[in-house]
């Protein structure tokens, strides 16, 4: 009984039955396109042939055009949307950026030519058979007054068995259209479904949504992060020395307020990309701008933290390094400043076509933890974009980054085995042994 009563109360039934009677309204045009050439090749119609009656002839006769013209209609992002929707199958959206093969024109060919044949099968039964089940349910009541079937037929009780076999027809119609629509629904994934060139661009564009949302979060974590560091540390230098040294405190704000325009800066930037269409109108800071950075970070401390800088010729890196190695260096200088106790220490360079970032820094008491954090993670990814090496952690109290990204024509470079370089001094002189470098301590 469930069985029997159970499509009556399914929705799903309907809603592919209703897909089944979209299919078969956009058969329409196409018989009534065979009917007129019917009409034309045979002017004299046969004694009772209504207009544009639906002859199994011409049914049969245009599936080959449907066939055809699902070859060349763009009917496939229809189809799709429909199969979602009404046959409730997972039917992926084609990707827009993917040119039309004729594998794929084929498979959409066979389906349109699938749905609309089925459906117009189905619409024929339903405008068929409902009626005449309405017709025989009035059986006892009114009898074959129209002659649809016998004038010679009257109600009473002699036709009571017409509303039981209208009954009949209406589960008969019933249980074709589950059928018909769950045959749909077997085959939509087979026709409609991703071919290899769309799994191809579908994992193409979740590849570069993921690339897009970690660029974000990493710029968001670098500038941001870094802000908001820098701020915390100036404005406890601005307290501590606020009533005894009130132009240290100054410049302690000062830098207060360009971090905080530079991560506003940065905030519009990062909105302008999630709202598809605005993005950044100032360029990239790079490595030029290192000192400005190192900076904002310095000024104003009270000298407990400072940053001791040896910045080298930097005009010789790519630009697209240089951007990159810029958020490694404000991530390194964020650690430095969240996680480390004393000066920092930042040495960057080029030597021998290779772009050196090292940085030390004392750790608080109680030692390295050895947990990696979501710096350390965007400092690594942006190493192996750029096809370097890095080295994290501590020892004896001191935290250690070395950094060695590759320029163009490097060669083998030297080894991480080779000598450290020796620690910035800071008295302010040049450190010496490398031609363009110097030395200074921000901050002390």
């Amino acid at each position: 009984m469930n069985r029997i009563l159970g499509p009556l109360l399914d929705g799903a039934v309907y809603r592919r039955w209703a897909c089944l009677i979209v299919g078969g309204a956009l058969l329409m045009p196409y018989m009534m396109a065979g009917q007129v050439a019917t009409a034309i090749w045979r002017p004299t119609p046969n004694v009772g042939d209504p207009l544009l009656s639906v002859q199994p002839l011409i049914f049969i006769g245009m599936l080959p055009v449907v066939a055809v013209s699902g070859l060349f209609l763009p009917v496939r992002a229809f189809e799709a949307a429909a199969a979602r929707t009404l046959l409730g199958v997972a039917v992926e959206a084609p990707p827009s950026s993917v040119r039309r093969t004729w594998s794929e024109r084929r498979r959409t060919a066979a389906w349109f030519t699938l749905h609309l044949g089925i459906g117009g099968l189905m619409s024929g039964v339903t405008l068929a058979m409902v009626p005449f089940a309405v017709w025989l349910a009035a059986l006892p009541l009114a009898g074959d007054r129209l002659g649809l079937v016998d004038r010679g037929i009257g109600g009473g009780w002699a036709t009571m068995w017409g509303p039981p076999a209208g009954l009949a027809v209406l589960v008969c119609l019933l249980f074709l259209a589950v059928g018909a629509g769950a045959l749909l629904a077997r085959l939509a994934p087979v026709f409609l479904g991703p071919s290899a060139a769309d799994r191809l661009a579908l994992a193409q564009q979740a590849a570069r949504r993921l690339a897009l949302r970690n660029r974000l979060a990493r710029e968001l974590h670098d500038s941001v992060g870094h802000a908001l560091s820098v701020v915390t540390v100036q404005a406890a230098a601005a307290r501590r020395v606020l009533d005894r040294d009130p132009a240290v405190a100054r410049a302690a704000l000062e830098a207060i307020e360009s971090s905080a325009r530079g991560a506003l800066d940065e905030l519009d930037h990062v909105i302008g990309v999630l709202r598809e269409g605005g993005g950044r109108t100032s360029p990239e800071p790079s490595l030029g701008d290192l000192p400005a950075l190192l900076d904002t970070a310095g000024t104003g401390d009270t000298g407990d933290r400072p940053v001791v800088r040896r910045l080298g010729d930097l005009s010789a890196v790519p630009p697209v390094i240089s951007r990159e190695a810029y958020g490694l260096v404000q991530e390194a200088l964020t650690n430095a400043i969240r996680h480390g106790a004393g000066p920092i220490e930042m040495d960057v360079r080029v030597r021998d076509h290779v772009l050196e970032v090292r940085v030390r820094n004392a750790v608080r008491t109680g030692g390295v933890t050895g947990r990696a954090g979501h710096g350390l993670d965007g400092i690594r990814e942006r190493v192996t974009l750029l096809g370097g090496r890095m080295e994290a952690g501590g020892s004896d109290g001191t935290w250690r980054l070395d950094v060695r990204i590759p320029l163009p024509g490097a060669g083998t470079g030297r080894s991480w085995e080779d000598p450290p370089v020796p620690p910035a001094r800071s008295t302010g002189e040049g450190s010496g042994g490398d031609e363009g470098i110097g030395e200074r301590r921000v901050g002390a």
